[in-house]
């Protein structure tokens, strides 16, 4: 494909009246350090950065290459190579590639009942407008293929190119789903971890542990793990020891040598180096400070 291809339709009123047609479809390579947007959109599609636009209808844009950054008056984010943009009616909005890097993108401009639908029904909605479906090739040959039938001159294909946005749509929201669906099983995978790490902390337990007893590889577990917390299983086990030595060095009666072997840690030496490096002190200064 060329860098560049774009084409604006004429609808009629039966097109209209299907329940969704396409408005125009379009793709561009923006190379590292180009204009952007080009100079070709007509005026009421044309935007910079500054001045951030408004759309009558919906838009979906897809980045395939490079990366760079979205606002809209509900949402903005860094925006990655295989992140899809919904762009809806009536909000203001603006993008632009990194220009130290550029990027490819499709886009489709869309109206109708069903797509209004959709967004009132929550299927798709504003404040999450980024979806990172990485860089699918389903999705690209369904650009590819409207694109395509835009080439033609032929009137009867705007029910054709209906039936792929609506495929499109379709395969949007399953992927919205399916990710959802997916946090949701690692939000009980990372909550019932700590609980584990939680309730065992007076006992010899391992990360390795709690993912066998999580029936799940540890490997994984460990890189879920610390994509959740940002620390892995082990270093947040430790953290939890640690709050859990903080209240028992303010107990006077518990010696620190009781504490650490009340944690399972190797030595009262190993368990005082470790809460240094935690807090910034030792245990007998934090137990000082503790009972001012």
């Amino acid at each position: 494909m060329k860098n560049e291809y774009y084409k604006y339709l004429c609808v009629s009123e039966e097109d209209a009246n299907w329940g969704l047609y396409v408005l125009y479809v379009g793709y561009t390579s923006v190379a590292a350090h180009a204009q952007y947007p080009q100079e070709y959109y007509p005026s009421h599609h044309y935007f910079t950065w500054k001045s951030g636009r408004i759309l009558d209808e919906y838009q979906i844009l897809y980045i395939t290459r490079g990366e760079g950054y979205f606002e809209s008056d509900s949402h903005k984010q860094k925006v990655t190579a295989g992140t899809i943009i919904i762009l809806f009616p009536g909000e203001k909005h603006r993008y632009i590639p990194d220009p130290d890097i550029g990027w490819d993108e499709y886009w489709i401009g869309i109206r109708g009942s069903i797509i209004d639908n959709h967004v009132q029904h929550k299927f798709f909605n504003r404040e999450n407008p980024c979806i990172n479906i990485g860089v699918n090739e389903k999705v690209v040959d369904l650009f590819n293929l409207i694109i395509d039938k835009t080439r033609g001159k032929n009137k009867e294909d705007q029910p054709m190119m209906s039936g792929v946005a609506l495929h499109l749509l379709g395969i949007l929201y399953y992927m919205v789903k399916q990710k959802s669906q997916e946090n949701e099983q690692k939000d009980l995978i990372m909550n019932q971890a700590r609980d584990l790490f939680s309730s065992n902390i007076s006992k010899d337990f391992s990360p390795k542990m709690a993912a066998e007893q999580l029936k799940i590889g540890y490997s994984l577990f460990r890189k879920l793990f610390k994509n959740y917390t940002g620390l892995s299983p082990g270093q947040y086990f430790i953290q939890v020891k640690i709050e859990k030595a903080k209240n028992l060095l303010e107990d006077q009666s518990l010696s620190i040598k009781e504490i650490a072997y009340d944690l399972k840690f190797d030595s009262c030496f190993y368990f005082s180096k470790l809460f240094k490096q935690k807090t910034g002190m030792s245990p007998t200064i934090y137990r000082k400070r503790a009972a001012c």
